[in-house]
């Protein structure tokens, strides 16, 4: 599989440097941004595969980034890398359009692993923020907007639903939630029928389409 091209974007230069030192030779560094200004302009001209972005920064933050960049239909994902954990942050950059968000003490294994899972599609949180970040924009309360497709589900096969939708394996889902993988099968064949679907790939975009990812 070929490197996945990266532009890190931070306004701490010594940061900077140790996450290239982190991500060694496992991905291909094609550009550093200090600056929204300069993150726009930098990504615009790399097209990376995936963009590491600080979300506090002067003039606007990664935030102010992602919206810009996805304006000029440039195509990308991005994956939030912040010391802060707080909710309105995680909210902010994941409705602008990041794909994951994990807090600066993970480590560089890790951070390796989630930027190819970005790169690869996948949505990736920090453990302590996958459960918000379901619940929010899942519809914790169980609204699901008031779909009336997804009112038909159970609290139990709306989470199967999430993770399915998100890529995640039987098995992984199982020790997650606590179930059998069996379990698991089993709630996934039951959304299938009550959404007349047929496939995890149509549910995958059933979810996307309702942004329950």
């Amino acid at each position: 599989m070929s490197k996945v091209r990266v532009v890190i974007v931070d306004d701490h230069p010594m940061f900077i440097a140790g996450v290239q030192t982190e991500l060694g030779d496992w991905v291909e560094v094609c550009g550093t941004a200090e600056s929204v200004e300069e993150a726009i302009e930098l990504i615009a001209a790399e097209a990376p595969d995936v963009v590491l972005l600080d979300v506090h920064m002067p003039g606007g933050g990664g935030r102010a980034v992602i919206e810009s960049v996805t304006a000029r239909k440039i195509e990308t994902r991005f994956l939030a890398l912040s010391v802060s954990d707080a909710p309105e942050d995680v909210i902010a950059v994941i409705r602008a359009g990041a794909r994951g968000y994990v807090t600066k003490t993970i480590s560089g294994e890790d951070l390796v692993d989630a930027i190819q899972r970005i790169r690869d599609g996948d949505a990736v949180f920090s453990p302590r923020l996958a459960g918000f970040v379901l619940d929010t924009f899942g519809g914790g309360d169980g609204s699901g907007g008031n779909d009336p497709e997804y009112d038909q589900l159970t609290p139990r096969e709306r989470e199967v639903l999430r993770y399915i939708a998100r890529g995640y394996a039987y098995k992984e889902i199982a020790l997650r939630l606590g179930i059998s993988a069996k379990t698991v099968e089993h709630h996934v064949s039951s959304v299938l029928r009550k959404l007349q679907l047929s496939s995890r790939h149509e549910l995958t975009r059933w979810a996307t389409d309702r942004r329950l990812v």
